[in-house]
């Protein structure tokens, strides 16, 4: 037999309430003090869980940022010397982590490099290198601005640091495996930190020692959001009974928690040094004690953190729980007989309204984080705390799933749900078409620019973005400049090369439209490469990381269609299977027969001018290059010339034409062999 929550609530009240009542009215007088303790004992075990709590996430966030960027080296994703990537790697695993301290890379010939958390205004990086300034610690000082991190200043200045002569390096460039280190003695600092530290390792050559940090300070102003009784204080003793963290809201990597002050910290000192520091004999896993101090009694607990001998104090004057406790139970007495009467009358009533309507909402709300439909999740407001902390709790893990867009697209979350796709290794072969986007000499502009290409380079992803979703795309990865998406999975698209030729002439525009300049003002370009056919397409990876992609023949030559553009100056190539797909929708010009790098038979590749439906001009050019090429093809090459010569001049300006007019000139010259077919051969991706 099911019942409501409002009934069962009721009955729980009204029993409760009876039984609370005849209890309290027949002990009161023998459990006043054992309330004080068990009081005082229900204030510690709450803080020392919350700090326990509190000291695992920091603990698990430092080797969580720790396995990230061993993760970034190893898989080849950046290498250990890459400064720049290296730096902006470092500076997000800061921003992801507020408990983080530092971010600490040490070489085996000495070199070093860090990232230093310096407060919540911003950070600093460190790097001592030979090659920079004979050896000196160059320091790069970042503020935090909304939503970003801008560069203040750059300084150097002489260092005798090396990283190998500190107990963090030293104790795991042998080793293989990561462990906590007590660390002291970094650039510019005095402070005992504490590091999990180990070796990477990237092709089975070690490259050196990184360690993340964290500080004590930032413990310290955890400590200062914590209210233990109206009176009492909670810090963090080491193994040896000192103090190392106390309450400090103002506490951080600049601002050192203050020591020292206060009765409250005396207590927690004379408690470290008699049940810790003053005896050979291990500490109990509990310890309480009460220590009397200028005439005041304060009731102290000590509990293990179960990390590197820590424990937290919780200090509470006796005054604060004890002080007309005697005279609260005979009121509650009083209280309660009064409270049995109407609770039963008001509790069906009230169950329904501050509880079972609630949550029955929260429920609701779940089920659509379930559907990952978490826009309209808002927070349900109720009397209750817990039913007010699960809603929040609710909302915030919306937002934090809400977070995830800007790695994994919401889109595909929702239809790889709904397509009932299982979150384990496998794919299966589905007809797609494939989109490559890269920006034209970004090598060189990210060497020009470091790590402001950055700023330049959010517009253009995000422009990107934009035009891949507005066309019902599946964007797959950024690689650093580059691009991948692909339509016709995980959701069926009977139009997928269409929908992505669309999707390349929006994102040229788009892109154009935004006016995103380099650093000497010119216009942003951008080439884009397609190609249609079948590819394997699922979860790629590992039982432990997976990643929602298609790999296959088709994806490679659309990488090297966008490649190809670099040749003939154009902005989109497509393949004859997307040519063929797309069919009348779309105006392009056969622009050549190509062996793109690492396939020997030829493509004929096409270039995307516009959409059938939207174009409103003349493109008489088009079939004058055609024209032009067919001759080329039969080895006519003055009448290939003449026409590319009459392309380009239609056009106003076709560099493509110019290209094939130039090969057309050089075989007038020296003629190709008896078995050329007309194939153009690309030697590079």
């Amino acid at each position: 037999m099911r019942v409501s929550v409002g009934i069962a609530v009721t009955m729980l009240v009204a029993l409760s309430i009876g039984v609370s009542t005849f209890v309290v009215h027949s002990l009161w007088w023998t459990t006043a003090r054992e309330n004080s303790r068990m009081l005082a004992a229900e204030i510690n075990s709450q803080i020392a869980n919350t700090v326990r709590i509190e000291v695992g996430l920091t603990l698990r966030s430092a080797e969580a940022a720790w396995a990230a960027v061993r993760t970034i080296f190893v898989q080849n994703v950046i290498t250990t010397r890459q400064a720049d990537k290296r730096e902006f790697v470092f500076l997000s695993q800061l921003q992801a982590q507020p408990n983080i301290s530092w971010i600490m890379f040490g070489w085996p010939d000495g070199n070093f490099f860090a990232a230093h958390r310096l407060g919540d205004g911003g950070l600093e990086m460190m790097e001592i290198d030979d090659e920079i300034r004979d050896g000196m610690l160059r320091r790069d000082r970042y503020i935090f601005i909304p939503g970003d991190i801008q560069f203040e200043e750059r300084d150097f200045s002489a260092t005798n640091f090396d990283p190998r002569e500190h107990a963090w390096y030293a104790n795991f460039i042998g080793r293989d495996a990561t462990d906590w280190i007590e660390a002291r003695d970094l650039p510019d600092s005095q402070k005992t930190v504490y590091a999990y530290a180990g070796p990477v390792d990237v092709n089975r050559r070690r490259q050196g020692v990184l360690a993340v940090v964290i500080e004590t300070d930032r413990l310290s102003r955890f400590l200062g959001t914590l209210r233990p009784g109206e009176f009492g204080a909670a810090f963090i003793l080491d193994a040896d009974g000192n103090v190392i963290a106390a309450p400090d809201p103002n506490a951080d990597e600049v601002t050192p928690a203050r020591m020292g002050e206060g009765d409250l910290y005396e207590i927690a000192k004379m408690s470290g040094e008699q049940l810790l520091g003053g005896s050979d004999m291990p500490p109990v896993a509990n310890s309480t004690t009460r220590i009397v101090n200028d005439g005041v009694p304060y009731a102290v607990a000590l509990t293990p953190l179960g990390f590197y001998g820590w424990r937290v104090a919780t200090v509470i004057p006796e005054s604060a729980f004890l002080s007309g406790i005697d005279a609260a139970l005979l009121n509650l007495i009083y209280i309660l007989i009064g409270v049995v009467v109407v609770a039963t009358a008001l509790a069906i009533w009230l169950m329904r309204t501050v509880v079972a309507t609630p949550l029955a909402h929260i429920v609701e709300d779940l089920s659509k984080v379930e559907r990952f439909d978490i826009e309209q999740i808002a927070r349900r407001p109720s009397k209750l705390k817990e039913l007010s902390n699960l809603s929040a709790a609710t909302v915030n893990m919306a937002a934090g799933l809400s977070a995830f867009r800007k790695y994994v697209p919401t889109d595909l979350v929702r239809s790889l749900v709904a397509e009932g796709v299982e979150t384990q290794p496998g794919g299966e072969m589905k007809r797609i078409s494939v989109l490559f986007c890269d920006v034209a000499g970004f090598t060189g502009l990210s060497e020009r620019m470091g790590p402001k290409i950055v700023q330049l380079m959010e517009p253009f992803f995000s422009a990107t973005s934009s035009a891949i979703a507005r066309h019902d795309g599946t964007i797959d990865k950024f690689m650093g400049d580059a691009v991948m998406a692909f339509w016709g999975a995980p959701r069926p698209d009977p139009k997928h090369a269409e929908n992505a030729c669309r999707a390349a002439l929006d994102l040229v525009a788009t892109v154009a439209a935004t006016g995103i300049k380099d650093d000497v003002g010119s216009p942003l370009r951008i080439r884009l490469g397609l190609n249609t056919g079948e590819a394997l397409v699922g979860n790629i990876g590992s039982e432990e990381r997976l990643n929602y992609t298609a790999i296959g023949d088709v994806v490679n030559v659309a990488s090297r269609l966008e490649g190809a553009n670099k040749v003939y100056g154009t902005a989109i190539l497509i393949g004859p299977e997307t040519r063929r797909a797309a069919g009348d929708t779309v105006v392009v010009r056969e622009l050549d027969t190509l062996a793109v790098f690492g396939r020997a038979e030829g493509l004929i590749i096409f270039e995307l001018i516009a959409m059938a439906d939207s174009a409103d001009e003349s493109f008489g050019w088009i079939a004058t290059y055609e024209e032009g090429l067919n001759y080329y093809r039969n080895r006519r090459f003055d009448r290939a010339i003449e026409a590319f010569e009459a392309a380009d001049k239609k056009r106003g300006g076709d560099p493509a034409s110019a290209v094939m007019k130039e090969r057309a000139q050089a075989f007038q010259t020296e003629p190709p062999p008896s078995d050329w077919v007309g194939v153009a051969i690309a030697d590079k991706k």
